[in-house]
């Protein structure tokens, strides 16, 4: 099993407020709680120089703050125009009350 990586306490995400992080050697990323569920993905937009976090999540989507194009937070996928390219995603692991993803 890989090593994992902290990036924030699962009491820190609340429903439709995700929280941006940036460990070490990743990209910044904003995590996210869906009916008890949490997820992480790039936190910058893939249309526009836009962090995620910023825009607001509305159930299991993530809207961007600038031009309201919005992505799926549990596949990454676009959601609305005019976002075409979705933004990656990484799995979760929960351990000891902290989110997790896998090690670079």
């Amino acid at each position: 099993m890989s090593d994992l990586i902290t990036l924030c306490k699962t009491e820190d995400v609340k429903d439709e407020a995700p929280v941006s992080v940036t460990p070490d050697g990743f990209p910044a990323l904003a995590v996210y709680l869906f009916e008890d569920e949490y997820f992480v993905t790039d936190n910058l937009c893939t249309h526009g120089m836009a962090m995620l976090t910023d825009g607001y999540q509305d159930g299991d989507e993530v809207e961007c703050p600038f031009h309201g194009g919005a992505f799926s937070i549990k596949t990454g996928e676009p959601t609305s125009f005019p976002c075409q390219i979705a933004v990656k995603t990484y799995p979760v692991t929960l351990v000891d009350g902290n989110v997790c993803i896998p090690a670079a």
